[in-house]
């Protein structure tokens, strides 16, 4: 046995050390996107991140002979289990070594942590929540992930699965290939036909009067995705600050919003796929990295649709097909060919649908783990 050690997170040493410890995970991996080291200090603070007024975390480190091998987070979400009215805790931002027993020492304390905490389960990788970073990638592991999306070696599946985690969901992401869409008769018989029923106008964000505009988003995004599997309501704090990160990036000709008789009833956000400059980065914004931003952003040829919703009494429709052909054009004017539909649910049957409808390939999966915690 070797001498492995999994001790909390204390000191702003340790709080860096866990921050930089996927370097050592991924430094020959060709397809891995440093995240940037603003952005996920903010997430980890709990006292800058908004999740965390209802909810709390620990972060641990594994150690083995004096080196760092490893790292978990323990989360209670008050908010997932008041709404779907469970009890169970979450484990996230897991990154290890190739070792069997550092896992098992860090699955164990971030169990026990979560047993501590009174909760009959634990689920994840959580990053920290499902508005975050969520899943662990289980195919497609030959192509770098799009923006906000998650990426881990192969093994980490063996890892959980030899812990005793077992697959609880299934999260797919989409290829969607321009010309394929505009190949696609049914897609452009549907939306012509629910473009004619409902009268639906569709329209781009007005970055003039961001503030209004977020309003209408907070109103469609806890409307329409309610009722989704693992689904968690965002404060409009959680919002605003997710917005402050996303507006500098945004591409306002595909944030689309919906309306019908004047009133808002879906949003799409559509993002460029910003992971092929932050590739470049190494985690590092600034000193002049940001620069990048403006002038490599006419190479990026992916984007994500990141959310895609019509509030409940507006769905089955067809709604959702005036919105993929709306996005497919609009995107190919500023030179985006590709996109990502993600995540959507494997059990989503209207979303993958539609992801067919548009002759999309499901060529990434992703999967949500649990263990029930032993008493």
């Amino acid at each position: 046995m070797s001498d492995i050690t999994v001790r909390p997170v204390k000191s702003k040493k340790d709080f860096n050390t866990f921050l930089k410890f996927p370097w050592k995970i991924y430094k020959n991996d060709p397809y891995w996107v440093p995240p940037l080291f603003m952005e996920k200090k903010r997430i980890l603070d709990k006292t800058k991140n908004p999740f965390f007024k209802r909810a709390d975390m620990e972060m641990f480190l594994a150690e083995k002979n004096g080196e760092t091998v490893g790292r978990i987070a323990a989360i209670r979400n008050d908010v997932h289990n008041e709404v779907h009215n469970e009890n169970i805790g979450f484990f996230g931002f897991f990154e290890s070594v190739n070792d069997q027993e550092v896992a098992d020492k860090l699955f164990e304390t971030a169990e026990k942590w979560c047993k501590d905490q009174g909760l009959d389960a634990i689920r994840g990788p959580a990053n920290p929540s499902s508005n975050d970073e969520y899943a662990l990638l289980i195919e497609g592991f030959d192509d770098s992930p799009r923006l906000m999306m998650t990426y881990n070696p192969k093994y980490y599946m063996d890892l959980i699965d030899n812990y005793g985690f077992k697959k609880i969901k299934d999260l797919y992401a989409w290829k969607i290939e321009n010309d394929k869409i505009m190949k696609s008769e049914k897609l452009l018989r549907v939306a012509e036909i629910a473009r004619k029923r409902s009268g639906i106008k569709i329209r781009t964000v007005d970055m003039k009067n961001f503030k209004r505009e977020l309003e209408i988003v907070k109103y469609i995004y806890n409307k329409a995705w309610a009722p989704n599997w693992g689904f968690i309501p965002m404060t409009d704090e959680e919002i605003d600050a997710l917005a402050s990160d996303l507006k500098p990036l945004i591409e306002p000709s595909i944030v689309l919003f919906g309306e019908i008789d004047g009133k808002p009833v879906g949003f799409a956000l559509v993002m460029l796929d910003y992971n092929q400059i932050f590739k470049e980065m190494n985690g590092h914004l600034f000193p002049f990295n940001f620069i990048k931003l403006y002038t490599k952003r006419k190479q990026i040829k992916w984007a994500r649709i990141i959310t895609l919703g019509i509030i409940p009494e507006y769905q089955k429709r067809g709604l959702d097909a005036v919105f993929y052909y709306e996005i497919a054009k609009r995107a190919e004017k500023i030179g985006i060919l590709l996109g990502e539909a993600s995540w959507i649910l494997e059990d989503n049957e209207m979303m993958n649908r539609g992801a067919k409808v548009m002759n999309g390939t499901l060529y990434k999966k992703y999967r949500i783990y649990q263990k029930d915690i032993e008493k």
